[in-house]
């Protein structure tokens, strides 16, 4: 379209600069204007339409220009809006991540600030504690060394940290090859170390679990003054014990020599008398020799209480045991109100072959004595015509340990007392009769329990009787 104007607008041109009006003049040679309107106007109208065609056209080319200029300017807004959409959803997710940065931040700081706090705490309680405490690595080299671990040994914490603990402190009661022993095995070591009347050390070594740098750690702690205590307890509970079964044994001592004291002096007032009786004076000889023989048994019995309490155990029957201890029962025992034991009806229940028992005979012997005396103590009580004093005794073996029960139709031991049974008696008041200590058992629960490391225990119904369990563990076969 261009193009045509352009081609219109030159013959234009062409004409205005040549003689245009040629085909108009008439033959005088004047213009005929009428024709020169017309054909101007002709001409004009085809330009003016020419024109017109190429207006429409550019107007038709523009409403596409703008259409498309409309579809690029929303598509832009659209792009515009999604980048928005995008950099807001972006910012609000640089925000949260922000805070939840924050907070990480303040937890880390929270955590440290924990760390701290516990390691400041941990370091206080192994610097306050009153045990030497000394950490070593695999090295031998010191990693702990606390504030009890300075006083001690006069070192400082400075002056021994990384350094080998038997260069820096030969003074020390635990070995390398202790230490050694104790990474092999990779378990805890324990070792009491005591120079006898002067100090004792309770030792244990642990070596570190899971840990980056391996090693152990070694404790040490000074008993001395517990063990002193500890000594002064047993020996004030031997004490106490030897009293209860010095006055036990006195009274089986006492009571046949009451009778051999008594004896004699009738045999001294009869021989006064011109005309005695042989016979009677002959046994009350023979009941004063008899009651010499039951003091005897008491002594021999207690002698060899006490050889044996140093030697070692040896393999015995226990039926043979409390057999022998209720013959000596029935040779010595009686109480203050009468009854003898050998006036009580045993009744003896022993399972077959019962296995071997490691033991201290004379020991087990008392144990069974101070039993038989207690049961003859509550047997005496009962007044009844009819009634028959009764001691039933069974042994039998479960699994690796042997069980004893003496059991009797006495009275009854109550709530109360049985508290106290196997206490030591160390009351110098008595309000039932001199033999109050009879009523106590702590010798023969020492006997039981540190001697034999078995058990004794008592189950009473005041009306009923009372039971004793013994339990005495078999020595374990050697594999």
């Amino acid at each position: 379209m261009k193009k045509l104007i352009s081609l219109a607008l030159l013959s234009i041109s062409n004409f205005a600069s040549a003689d245009i009006f040629w085909f108009v003049r008439d033959e005088n040679g004047y213009t005929n204007w009428q024709y020169v309107a017309n054909f101007s106007s002709g001409i004009l109208i085809i330009v003016l339409s020419l024109l017109a065609v190429w207006l429409a056209f550019t107007r038709r080319r523009a409403q596409r220009y703008n259409r498309q200029l409309e579809e690029i300017r929303a598509d832009l807004e659209n792009r515009v809006i999604e980048r928005t959409a995008t950099l807001d959803q972006a910012n609000v997710l640089l925000q949260q991540s922000n805070e939840a940065l924050e907070e990480e931040i303040a937890e880390h700081r929270d955590t440290t600030s924990q760390l701290r706090m516990s390691e400041s705490y941990i370091n206080s309680i192994l610097r306050s504690m009153p045990l030497m405490l000394i950490g070593l690595n695999k090295r031998g080299e010191i990693t702990q060394w606390n504030h009890r671990a300075e006083e001690i040994s006069g070192l400082g914490n400075a002056a021994v940290l990384g350094k080998n603990l038997w260069q820096v402190y030969p003074k020390i009661t635990v070995t390398e090859a202790q230490i050694k022993k104790a990474e092999k095995d990779n378990k805890p070591m324990t070792i009491k170390y005591s120079q006898r009347g002067q100090y004792h050390f309770n030792i244990t070594v642990y070596p570190l679990q899971d840990q980056k740098e391996t090693g152990v750690v070694i404790l040490i702690d000074d008993v001395t003054q517990q063990v002193q205590t500890a000594n002064k307890l047993i020996q004030r509970d031997k004490m106490s014990s030897m009293g209860e079964m010095a006055s036990v044994m006195a009274h089986d001592i006492n009571t046949p020599l009451q009778a051999i004291m008594k004896d004699v002096q009738t045999v001294r007032q009869d021989l006064g008398h011109e005309h005695f009786d042989p016979e009677g004076l002959s046994e009350l000889l023979e009941d004063a020799l008899i009651r010499g023989q039951q003091a005897s048994s008491v002594i021999r019995n207690l002698l060899a209480f006490s050889a044996g309490d140093s030697g070692e155990k040896q393999l015995a029957s226990i039926t043979s045991v409390m057999d022998h201890s209720i013959e000596l029962a029935a040779s010595v025992l009686s109480v203050t109100s009468g009854l003898r034991f050998k006036d009580v009806v045993v009744k003896k229940s022993y399972a077959d072959e019962l296995p071997q028992l490691a033991c201290h005979v004379p020991e087990l012997q008392q144990v069974f004595l101070s039993l038989f005396r207690h049961a003859c103590y509550a047997l005496g009580k009962i007044k009844e015509a009819d009634y028959t004093p009764t001691i039933n005794i069974e042994i039998t073996a479960f699994y690796d340990a042997i069980w004893v029960r003496v059991q009797h139709n006495g009275v009854g031991i109550s709530a109360q007392d049985q508290q106290f049974i196997f206490e030591p008696f160390s009351s110098n008041n008595s309000d039932e009769g001199e033999f109050s200590a009879g009523k106590r058992l702590s010798f023969a629960h020492y006997i039981v329990t540190e001697q034999h490391q078995g058990q004794l225990a008592v189950t009473s119904d005041i009306d009923i009787g009372t039971t004793f369990h013994i339990q005495l563990p078999l020595q374990k076969e050697p594999v």
